[in-house]
């Protein structure tokens, strides 16, 4: 099953990301489980432009759901390009999508997941609405 990548959707980071060779299995390709920890890097490097510390504080941008859809196999040596968007901005949380493609097709689309943040009251693990400061950054 295939999530759909909505249309509507802004770009707010990129980011290029070698593949490494410890990235690859025993098949030779890059393991499906990296294709995330690519995703969560883009999103972490994304957080700290808006000034925030990924080590919370008394409340965090958690994610609480996550997905990829997979379209071509990666391998060592290549370069990634990761590019974030955001689509629906709520009062609490915010979908974010991003594309993986290789630096040397930019136009070919790798892999594209998404995840949904919340802004969460650490101390009483709740979401809460998002600090004004925050909101005029991501609009």
């Amino acid at each position: 099953m295939r999530i759909e990548i909505p249309k509507e959707k802004r770009l707010v980071h990129e980011m290029l990301m070698p593949i490494r060779w410890g990235d690859m299995d025993a098949l030779r390709h890059v393991n499906n489980t990296l294709y995330f920890r690519y995703m969560e890097q883009a999103r972490v490097e994304w957080i700290e432009t808006l000034g925030l510390q990924v080590a919370p504080g008394k409340a965090a941008m958690l994610m609480m759901n996550g997905f990829c859809n997979f379209y071509q196999q990666l391998s060592y040596p290549g370069e990634l390009i990761l590019k974030t968007y955001i689509g629906n901005l709520g009062k609490s949380s915010v979908d974010l999508f991003t594309s993986m493609s290789l630096s040397t097709s930019p136009d070919v689309i790798s892999a594209e997941g998404g995840a949904t943040m919340v802004w969460v009251d650490l101390e009483t693990n709740k979401s809460t609405p998002w600090p004004q400061y925050l909101l005029q950054k991501m609009v």
